[in-house]
Order: structure tokens, then C-alpha cells, then sequence
């Protein structure tokens, strides 16, 4: 993504030229808001909760960079902490903010890393037209800084059932003309080496891509799951209605993502909004590369508060990497810290295996913000191949609990990416 890339979408399908390819023609003085009330428009009405907009203006003016944790981790070196939103939306999809003004915002409101992923579909919204999509890469080239700000461009592919997806460092886009399916959308991945893609909201929309059906040639480019999108944490979403946590059920298929936060930003302050998710990355160098080789090493946490630092090891391998243990004892150091803001805060630490319906939690422990946790667990993987912390506060509830008594009824403040106890 260092340069321009040519659009090959618009002309694969003989399209009119008068309505650009995945483009809805809108009838004169139709907004693309009074879209979503005609036929179809219950596609993207899931995505627009009016108390997610109406909290639109509460942190504008005031940076999020204020309150926070050092850059450096204190249990492993060569990498910075840089923190990063990847989902937000534009009036070039559902969103109200004009896409000349959404870079400029997040980087005043503080965050390190930032992309504009707009839906792409053919139905009920009008979603990303080519030269909308060549639009969004010129303005991330426009705002890339390298050092200090990366802007990257992406899309959000958007099926009614099957489920959101998005994806980062591609030349062109798909909609649900090029790619139909989850499946489809792999395959179309695939053949794009370098594209990155994420599971966006999992578990909202009932398909759940195909109900996390691995595909293994897609299984490296797979680099996301979202635990936080706005306030919510995804753990049980769905439980309460008897489906399994999406966390296990994408995990037990086979995916390896790392854990993310994000805004799933559609107002006009982008990056402005305190306790919506956002993902903390540890990278080389404030740079596109860097950032998508963080991505593919899953050396990320999902949070949603700002100024968060996590960072945590297994047996001296970071989160998202390969532990290559049958059974025992693993060490776990987990380095928590959000600055004089939090001190002495208390909070607590879950550890999660795979379970069925929800996940197990094998170990529970306390501590405070600011310092290193030294902690042992035994591991097995007759028991399952991964492994997670969850970093809660104890002293809150979480809005969508699971079975009752479960550990992680708290409110979740953070999760590390997963170990994998096998390569």
C-alpha cells in the first residue's frame, strides 16, 4: 500500500458507465440514510444503533492521548506499543462524516494507526463505487506519516446473514457480486498475497460466516476477531439464544486471529469516543509494513479504554505465537499498565480454554494496574490448542453475561491474542 494501486473492479462485470460498478442509483434528493427504510434496508439497520451515534460528541475536543501507559513494555524489547482503530465508515457507505475529514480526526484524538474500511455490497446501502475506493487510497496516502501516523485503506464486505469481514492491503475490493459468500471471500483473499482480513461483530448476525467454517488456505490472512466493537464485549454474544461463544467457536474451527477493539466508527468523531474498542499493536516502527506484519505475528490486544498497554508472554512466547507444549506448567508474565490514571486499580485476570458453549476458565487471578503478573497454569492439549487472557474489572458488570457464575460476567477491559499450543 506505499503507492497508488489501480482499481480492476469497475469494468470486470460490463457495468454502465452511467452507475459505477457496486454502486445503488439513488433517486434525486434520496439520501443514502432513507435508503436503509426502503426494501431490503434491514441489510445494515443491525449496524446503526441510534445509542451508539447518539454518544457521537461526548469526547470531541478532548484527546485521548491525555491518560495513558508508556510505549515499552517491561517483559519484552525491540517492539513500541502504537494504538490503532481499523473499522470505521464514511458517508462513502452508512457513516454521517465526510472521508476528507476521518484521518485528521483520529490522529488529533491520539491514536497511532488508522483505517477507513467502508461497506461493499450490492443491497439496501450504497456502498464503495471505485472511484469512491480510489478516493479513500488517496486520502490514506495523504494523511501516511511514516514514524508517526499510518493511514491505511480498506473495506467492510457486508453479507445480511453470513456476516461482516474486513479487509486491509488489497488493490481492489470485493462485493457480494465478486464474492457471494464467506467462502468466496477466502478464495478471493487467497489470491490476493499480502491481503489481511478480519471477523468484524462475530456472532451478530445469525449465519456467523458460515458458522466459522475453517478454510485453511485463508487461515494466515485471517488476522482479526473483534471482542470489542463499540461498548460491547463479543464473548457471549448470542449465548443467551444457545449459541456458542463466538471466542470458541472460531477458535475450535481452526481460525487463528488475534483479538481486536474497535469503533466501528459512523458519526463525525472519529476516534473521540472513551470506552468504545480499539486495539493496542506492537510494532517496529510506526510504518504500513510494520503494522501488517504486527497484524500477521497477531502481536495485538483488543481493549476499550485508551492508553491501555498489555503485552504478555508464555514461556517467554509472546501472544499470538505458537507454545509447542503437549502438557505441563506454563509461566505466563502479563505486563498491565494505564498510567497514573489507574493506579492501584484493581483487576483481574481470567484464563480461557476452549469449551463448548462458552469458554472454561481454568485459573482466575487478581492484581493491579501498573505491574508485571507472574503467574503458572497447567496446560494440556488434550484439552484444547489455545489459550487467552482476559483482563477484567471486577467491580463492573458485563452487559451481555453468560452462564451464570461464569468468571467472566465482569467487565472486560481487555484480551491478549491467543497461544496456540500446537503449530
Amino acid at each position: 500500500m506505499s503507492g497508488h494501486h489501480p482499481h480492476h473492479c469497475h469494468h470486470d462485470h460490463g457495468s454502465d458507465d452511467d452507475v459505477p460498478y457496486g454502486q445503488v442509483e439513488v433517486p434525486a434528493g434520496l439520501g443514502r440514510r432513507a435508503l436503509l427504510a426502503g426494501a431490503g434496508g434491514t441489510l445494515m439497520l443491525a449496524a446503526l444503533p441510534t445509542a451508539a451515534r447518539a454518544a457521537n460528541t461526548t469526547m470531541a475536543g478532548a484527546p485521548t492521548a491525555a491518560v495513558g501507559a508508556g510505549r515499552s513494555s517491561l517483559i519484552t524489547q525491540g517492539t513500541m506499543l502504537v494504538h490503532a482503530d481499523m473499522h470505521n465508515h464514511t458517508v462513502m457507505s452508512d457513516g454521517d462524516g465526510s472521508a476528507e475529514a476521518a484521518f485528521a480526526s483520529m490522529r488529533e484524538a491520539g491514536l497511532d494507526v488508522a483505517a477507513l474500511t467502508d461497506h461493499a455490497t450490492l443491497f439496501a446501502i450504497d456502498g464503495l463505487s471505485s472511484s469512491e475506493w480510489r478516493t479513500t487510497g488517496d486520502l490514506a496516502n495523504a494523511a501516511n506519516d511514516p514514524g508517526q501516523f499510518t493511514a491505511i485503506r480498506g473495506f467492510e464486505w457486508s453479507h445480511p446473514l453470513q456476516g461482516h469481514i474486513n479487509v486491509w492491503n488489497t488493490s481492489d475490493f470485493a462485493d457480494l457480486l465478486r464474492a457471494g459468500s464467506p467462502s468466496s471471500l477466502y478464495n478471493w483473499l487467497a489470491g490476493r498475497p499480502g491481503g489481511l482480513a478480519s471477523f468484524n461483530h462475530p456472532g451478530r448476525e445469525a449465519g456467523r460466516f458460515n458458522n466459522f467454517s475453517f478454510n485453511a488456505s485463508a487461515r494466515d490472512q485471517l488476522v482479526g476477531l473483534e471482542m470489542f466493537n463499540r461498548t460491547d464485549d463479543f464473548l457471549f454474544e448470542g449465548w443467551s439464544s444457545g449459541m456458542a461463544s463466538p471466542l470458541v467457536a472460531c477458535l475450535n474451527a481452526g481460525w487463528r486471529p488475534a483479538l481486536t477493539g474497535v469503533t466501528d466508527e459512523h458519526g463525525t468523531t472519529w476516534g473521540f469516543h472513551e470506552g468504545k474498542g480499539r486495539s493496542g499493536l506492537w510494532v517496529a516502527e510506526n510504518t504500513r509494513a510494520a503494522v501488517f506484519e504486527a497484524m500477521v505475528a497477531r502481536r495485538s490486544f483488543a481493549t476499550r479504554v485508551s492508553g491501555l498497554r498489555v503485552d504478555a508472554t508464555a514461556n517467554g512466547v509472546r501472544m499470538g505465537g505458537v507454545l509447542n507444549v503437549t502438557s505441563g506448567d506454563v509461566r505466563f508474565l502479563l505486563d498491565l499498565d494505564r498510567g497514573s490514571a489507574w493506579d492501584g486499580k484493581p483487576l483481574r485476570i481470567q484464563v480461557l480454554r476452549p469449551g463448548t458453549s462458552a469458554p472454561t476458565v481454568v485459573d482466575v487471578i487478581d492484581t493491579v494496574n501498573g505491574q508485571v503478573t507472574d503467574f503458572t497454569v497447567p496446560l494440556n492439549v488434550t484439552d484444547g490448542d489455545w489459550v487467552v487472557l482476559r483482563i477484567s474489572d471486577p467491580s463492573l458488570p458485563n452487559g451481555t453475561p453468560g452462564p451464570a457464575g461464569h468468571p467472566c460476567n465482569d467487565f472486560a477491559v481487555a484480551y491478549t491474542s491467543p497461544w496456540w499450543l500446537r503449530p
